[in-house]
């Protein structure tokens, strides 16, 4: 499974969001630092989801991480999130 796919699982899991798109970015970066030549290593996040509604916007993006886990965020070299309540 890949990142983007384990993302998705993840996120779902964590938050049953009614929105969740997530871009793998990686081509746009190549060849800058971060690109680790796995195809694998930047990301967009957009999800809206309910459980986000009484949190701050640091909040939301701890909720995030931690739904993620800090296997998976140490293989990301950078996460873009668009998060919505």
């Amino acid at each position: 499974m890949g990142i983007a796919d384990q993302i998705r699982a993840r996120l779902t899991e964590a938050f049953e969001p009614v929105e969740l798109t997530v871009v793998n970015e990686s081509h746009m970066h190549a060849g800058h630092a971060g690109d680790d030549g796995s195809g694998e290593s930047h990301f967009r996040v957009a999800i809206a989801a309910p459980a986000f509604g009484e949190m701050t916007r640091v909040g939301r993006e701890r909720a995030i991480h931690k739904a993620l886990g800090k296997d998976l965020m140490g293989a990301i070299h950078a996460l873009a999130l668009e998060i919505r309540a």
